[in-house]
């Protein structure tokens, strides 16, 4: 997939009005010739974004993305706000590309307090999953960002964390008529099945606290069909959750209530844990009561029924009378 440049989104953003832009003209606004003006646009088209190219007219996109805006992420939260939805203090940062919003976030703890900041990307050049392996999103089609928190607790408190994130996002989710999507553990979002949406949480602290926490969430908002093929794993996204017929997902407005039920998410784990997420935990879980095996780091394979998980996120598997527990790790979850 090919890197899109801030010069690259520079153009799209002048062409994100569905309008018809001459080379010469975009070329001029830029400062770059019309044959880099073409190369730039390429790259576009190989990054998922469809360009319609008319002699005399010049360049459009067929399919104008909403593109991020801090502002109207700000305006969103507002009105959400005002409709009962508790608005806590959340500094909004959009960018149009970054290595990784996450590692950005990281490396601000160190000299700085990133409790409640919200980095949002069109484009990330590292985005990551969890065990280190890249997140492939869509310049305009894809929701990718992370948010700082601050806790007093050390890592054993906030084991459970990623799978309370996984409940904050389904319920944001569910708020803007996205139903459908279930949890599989320990932290992919899934809909028939197929991944719409991952979490990854990455913390620094002592053992015993206080602790900086950074979440990341990447959800696929509208993936074309040719960059679903290059995925290692069956994806979906939350255009074909939403349905025929239904109104264009407003990113922005997804960004602004997923953060806001991420900041009261991780307001409410403060103060008791995981233990009040559980049971809503396991009745979102796509695989509660099934048949599963676990790939381990060794090689190895486990097969049991999830049993659900416990006070810490550890899932819980039986194998007949016997229960065994597993921690996140390097572990991954299949259907049996």
């Amino acid at each position: 997939m090919s890197v899109l440049t801030p010069l690259g989104f520079s153009l799209l953003r002048q062409l994100s009005d569905g309008a018809f832009h001459s080379g010469e003209d975009l070329a001029a606004t830029v400062g770059l010739t019309r044959a880099r003006v073409s190369q730039l646009l390429k790259q576009a088209e190989t990054a998922g974004l469809s360009l319609e190219r008319v002699r005399g007219l010049g360049y459009r996109l067929t399919s104008a993305p909403d593109f991020l805006d801090a502002d109207a992420v700000r305006v969103a939260l507002r009105e959400i706000s005002t409709k009962g939805s508790r608005y806590p203090a959340l500094d909004v940062e959009v960018v149009d590309q970054i290595g990784s919003t996450s590692t950005e976030l990281l490396r601000r703890s160190q000299r700085k307090d990133i409790h409640g900041t919200v980095l949002a990307a069109e484009w990330q050049t590292a985005g990551r999953g969890r065990r280190g392996k890249p997140w492939a999103a869509v310049a305009g089609g894809s929701l990718t960002f992370s948010l700082g928190w601050q806790f007093e607790q050390g890592a054993g408190f906030l084991a459970g964390l990623s799978l309370a994130v996984g409940v904050a996002v389904v319920r944001a989710l569910e708020a803007e008529g996205l139903d459908g999507v279930e949890l599989k553990w320990p932290n992919d979002l899934i809909h028939k099945h197929l991944k719409v949406g991952g979490i990854l949480v990455e913390l620094n602290g002592d053992a015993l606290g206080p602790s900086v926490v950074v979440v990341g969430v990447g959800l696929n908002v509208r993936l074309p069909a040719e960059i679903r093929r290059d995925i290692e794993q069956p994806v979906s996204d939350l255009t074909t959750v939403a349905g025929r017929g239904a109104p264009v997902i407003d990113r922005n407005h997804l960004l602004a209530r997923v953060a806001l039920e991420l900041a009261a998410t991780l307001d409410a784990y403060a103060r008791a844990g995981f233990p009040p997420f559980a049971a809503e935990w396991q009745r979102r879980h796509a695989y509660q009561g099934k048949p599963v095996k676990l790939l381990l780091p060794d090689g190895a394979s486990v097969k049991g029924t999830v049993a659900g998980v416990d006070s810490t996120g550890a899932l819980v598997l039986a194998d007949g009378p016997r229960r065994a527990r597993f921690l996140a790790g390097e572990i991954s979850l299949r259907r049996a």
